[in-house]
């Protein structure tokens, strides 16, 4: 249902050539992909679509919405921008964006900034809270909203980047998963975009010309944990190409048994067969000077 040439007005303006036309097939079957792997899809269902402004949830937002309109996913889409208070948010930015592609949607303006400022001291990563903050407001929205799922744009390097931090700084083997069930039970989280390489969606968003909106809250701050472990990856996929591929796989490929977490495994339970003699054991060759 891929190779006509009909677009989802998310697209128009895209660029007319052969490279854009096999970026968008891709960015589509990867979603696609990641949606049918994890079981995203009850019919029916409302999801709330969580948009920064950044090139991973714009990218997120018009595939999700190329999907729908195929009639390859049968949810209702809510894309959400949550307003944090920023000095120098361009407020009017994604309302304006959105309103003009006819794309649902609700603004919604919280003041987390002022509390990230007030609680976290000088120097120290704001991140934390800032993402704990926003993903309860988030949850809230979507219960008045009668959605189901929360949408996030986080892709396959987000999922890499956070493994490796959690196994550098956390001590654990834990990463973010494509699809999970809030701590109150009653919303799913999805990342559409678990297959999804950064670099497509850096590459989609300016192919059209998205109005970016940068972090000025952490992505102003230096030394960051993220942003030591993306240079870590950068350096060994400029000497290895395809390594982040690589490592994404044997992320899907975990065996319990060849870690060491006795909770994931029975090795305690562990057994073996008692040894039967064979005939050679009970009657073993007599050597030369054994008599």
């Amino acid at each position: 249902m891929l190779d006509d040439e009909a677009i989802h007005p998310l697209f128009h303006g895209a660029p007319a050539t052969d490279d854009f036309r096999k970026l968008r097939k891709r960015l589509v079957r990867d979603v696609r992909a990641a949606i049918d792997t994890y079981g995203m899809v009850q019919r029916g269902a409302r999801w709330l679509v969580c948009l920064s402004g950044g090139k991973d949830s714009y990218t997120l937002l018009a595939v999700l919405h190329e999907l729908k309109w195929r009639g390859l996913l049968p949810v209702d889409l809510l894309a959400c921008n949550l307003d944090q208070g920023q000095p120098g948010f361009p407020a009017t930015v994604l309302p304006e964006f959105l309103a003009s592609r006819g794309v649902p949607h609700r603004i919604e303006y919280q003041d987390t900034y002022s509390i990230v400022m007030d609680k976290v001291p000088a120097g120290q990563t704001m991140c934390a809270l800032c993402s704990r903050l926003r993903r309860g407001n988030l949850y809230r929205i979507a219960r008045e909203e009668g959605c189901s799922a929360v949408v996030l744009g986080h892709h396959r390097d987000d999922i890499l980047e956070t493994f490796f931090m959690n196994l550098f700084h956390g001590g654990r083997l834990a990463t973010m998963p494509p699809k999970l069930v809030n701590e109150e039970g009653d919303l799913f989280l999805y990342r559409p975009l678990a297959f999804v390489a950064e670099a497509d969606c850096a590459a989609f968003a300016s192919a059209m010309n998205y109005p970016i909106i940068p972090c000025d809250l952490c992505g102003s701050q230096d030394g960051l944990q993220r942003q030591q472990v993306k240079a870590i990856l950068d350096g060994w996929e400029a000497r290895s190409p395809g390594r982040r591929q690589v490592m994404f796989r044997a992320l899907m490929n975990a065996r319990p048994s060849h870690l060491l977490d006795p909770a994931l495994f029975d090795f305690a339970g562990l057994a073996i067969r008692p040894h039967e003699p064979t005939a050679i054991d009970e009657n073993p060759p007599q050597l030369a000077g054994e008599n």
